[in-house]
Parts: structure tokens; sequence; C-alpha cells
């Protein structure tokens, strides 16, 4: 099992606590040291879509131009935007065997996965 995020942002911590708390071993991908790749968020993409993968409360997002904003509109404009900015993908993203099991954290959601 694999967590994707950014170690200094609260969300990722929490989920990291609360996985630590819950016995769940978890290898964890930080964005800013080891990056991102297409193919990966490719893949996320195409299992959950970029509504769920695209971060629009925090201030990377808010602070690109309007039309940027507007501009995304499908997996493949969130695509481009993701790689050039990491930090607006939602995190932490919580993967097993390829398979995305969570975007965010929400402790109900992960309780429900049976990790």
């Amino acid at each position: 099992m694999k967590l994707y995020g950014i170690p200094n942002c609260d969300t990722v911590k929490k989920a990291r606590v609360w996985l630590q708390t819950h016995g769940v071993e978890v290898e964890f991908h930080d964005f800013k040291k080891h990056g991102v790749n297409e193919a990966l968020l490719a893949g996320w993409l195409k299992q959950v879509g970029w509504q769920k993968l695209l971060k629009k409360t925090g201030p990377t997002w808010g602070k690109l131009p309007a039309e940027v904003k507007a501009s995304i509109n499908d997996d493949a404009s969130a695509l481009a935007l993701l790689l050039q900015y990491p930090n607006i993908i939602k995190r932490p993203v919580l993967e097993h065997d390829g398979k995305v099991l969570a975007t965010g954290f929400i402790p109900a959601d992960y309780e429900n996965l049976k990790l």
C-alpha cells in the first residue's frame, strides 16, 4: 500500500496518524522529493476522474488565472495542470496495487475500506 502526498500537509499528517494507529503499513511517496509522473497521474485520472483528483481549495489553485481555471474541463486538461502544479493534487492519495482507494482523508471513508 502506498500513500502519496506532501509531508507538511495537515490532511496527509492526519491520514498517516490514522493509518499508523490502525496498524496499516504504507510506503509514503513525497511529491516534493520524488515528484509525480504522467503515467501515474493518467492512471489515477482514469480511475477517479479529474474532479476527485484536483484540489480547488488551496492557495495554488486560488492563485491561478481565471482563464486557466476555466480551461480545466476534462482529464486531459487536468493532467497538464497536475503535472505542472503537483500541489493541487487532492491529497493524500491512498493506493494499493495500482488501485486508488481514496483521495483526501475522511476517517469514516478509511474505516469503510476495511484496511
